[in-house]
């Protein structure tokens, strides 16, 4: 499984959304695209949330960032991330 992190910024409309319910919807979501929600965190500035989520590669990272922002109506910026040691080994052999 690879690392995603995913950058949430809310409109007026999915402001008033925010729920409990919404954020196990959002859980459920991306376990259908094959991955899972390791965690959440709601920001203060931009952006307003991020998402820290394993999924099986790029395309499901895709549709499941697709798919999220059609269901809330949050906008999200989806990354990959490596962790450091795994840099680190990466770009020893470079």
């Amino acid at each position: 499984m690879a690392t995603y992190f995913m950058f949430g910024r809310y409109s007026s409309e999915s402001v008033k959304k925010i729920s409990t319910k919404r954020t196990q919807q959002a859980r459920a979501l991306v376990k259908k695209h094959g991955g899972k929600i390791e965690a959440m965190y709601a920001l203060l500035g931009a952006p307003d949330l991020v998402l820290i989520v394993s999924l099986p590669g790029n395309e499901q990272a895709m549709k499941a960032s697709v798919a999220l922002s059609k269901a809330t109506g949050i906008a999200f910026a989806t990354a990959p991330a490596v962790a450091v040691e795994q840099f680190d080994s990466l770009i020893g052999k470079a």
